[in-house]
């Protein structure tokens, strides 16, 4: 057989395959939580890249929960109805009116779309809200400055049983971050990074995916080499105050944190405007992004 530049090229392919196969075995029938937000949820090529990266993995045996947010999109819609979106602290004011709009968007478009690219990709997804068979439950959040900003919570409790059978049927739940209030009974709007952490540790994650904008936690967030590859708990309180680790950033550490102190395994923040990053993660040894452990 003549060995030509066809050749050369199935074998870089048949070697990533054979790279990715310990992988394969090592994460097998046990579940990894993905966030899915920025902007990977807008760009088109990104978003087929993510929902492809996510059937792959469900395809061979491994367990996948996707918890997604929707901020652009509700922002959106309230400008189509002449709200203006208002927040603070980075939460979002959340009003009767604009609650109601989260809950349309979140639940309903949101939801149905990321549920209709995945079927379309070849797998089988369920679309789910915090407030199906009492999923997630919340409590108002307080602020600490005492500001009301409205119909915001904090989880206090997650019902993994719907979740688990979902998994055990075959299918990929897709979780929008709408919760019923503990003791009002009232919708409430939860951060869906804090809502991905607690779900991963109710259902014991191997591992909680967090895709961001930002190719991970930076030394310098102008220089994207300084990208800090792994990061450990009693490293993070001294990042903090050298501002290593400062504003939106801070949440989501915070989020990795509780993941692990928790009992999931390993924590990773990546890159959504990277294609396939979600597989470059878990299928690679150097894997992409910050993983905290």
């Amino acid at each position: 057989m003549l060995f030509n530049g066809n050749n050369s090229i199935n074998i870089q392919k048949a070697n990533l395959l054979t790279q990715a196969l310990p992988y394969i075995q090592e994460y097998s029938g046990k579940t990894i939580v993905v966030k899915y937000g920025g902007n990977a949820m807008i760009n088109e090529e990104l978003k087929n890249s993510v929902i492809s990266d996510i059937v792959l993995l469900n395809c061979v045996g491994i367990n996948v929960v996707v918890v997604h947010g929707g901020g652009p999109e509700i922002n959106e819609f309230l400008g189509k109805i002449g709200k203006k979106s208002t927040f603070v602290d980075g939460l979002r004011v959340t009003d009767e009116e604009t609650i109601e709009v989260v809950q349309m968007v979140l639940a309903g478009n949101v939801n149905k779309d990321i549920v209709s690219l995945i079927d379309k990709n070849g797998g089988n997804a369920v679309g789910l809200c915090g407030i199906d068979a009492d999923l997630l439950k919340a409590e108002k959040l307080e602020m600490p400055d005492g500001k009301d900003i409205g119909y915001v919570g904090n989880i206090t409790e997650v019902n993994d049983s719907i979740i688990n059978h979902c998994i055990k049927g075959g299918y990929i739940p897709v979780i929008s971050t709408v919760a019923l209030g503990q003791r009002d009974g009232k919708v409430y709007n939860v951060n869906a990074d804090s809502a991905a952490s607690k779900i991963s540790i109710k259902i014991k994650a191997e591992k909680f995916i967090l895709i961001t904008d930002v190719p991970g936690l930076l030394r310098d967030r102008n220089d994207e080499s300084s990208l800090i590859s792994e990061l450990k708990l009693d490293e993070v309180q001294e990042l903090i105050k050298q501002k290593v680790i400062s504003g939106g950033m801070i949440p989501k550490i915070n989020c990795c944190i509780e993941a692990v102190n928790g009992g999931v395994k390993t924590t990773h923040i990546i890159d959504g405007r990277v294609p396939h990053s979600l597989l470059l993660e878990v299928f690679s040894q150097d894997g992409v992004g910050t993983m905290i452990s």
